[in-house]
């Protein structure tokens, strides 16, 4: 998947839940996640497949039932994009904590 289809899935706050619940409770059947939304199980369901299709969850079949788990391998290609963004923000919070400092240390009010 390209990571267009991963931030497309992302854009949603129904499918982030879906995958904060995935990671903090383990795979589930789809019917135990829905139960946890205030939606219709097609429309769980229909957010499950977008997904799936982003490659964000696996889907397994258990007799009638479809059982999710979450799959981190596009999630950490983007942390792999995101990474020259956050040594950035990372650099520039840095500098200001240094000016906050040395303000602090010249008794200089703020601005």
């Amino acid at each position: 998947m390209t990571a267009d289809h991963v931030f497309t899935a992302l854009a949603s706050p129904a499918r982030r839940e879906l995958l904060r619940l995935l990671l903090d409770e383990g795979a589930q059947p789809a019917g135990r996640l829905a139960e946890r939304f205030d939606m219709s199980r097609p429309s769980v369901s229909e957010h499950l497949k977008v997904l799936k299709d982003a490659g964000l969850v696996a889907e397994s079949r258990r007799g009638r039932e479809r059982h999710y788990r979450l799959e981190a391998g596009p999630l950490m290609e983007i942390r792999d994009w995101l990474s020259p963004y956050e040594r950035f923000w990372r650099e520039r919070l840095a500098g200001l904590v240094t000016l906050l400092d040395e303000m602090e240390d010249d008794d200089v009010p703020p601005r």
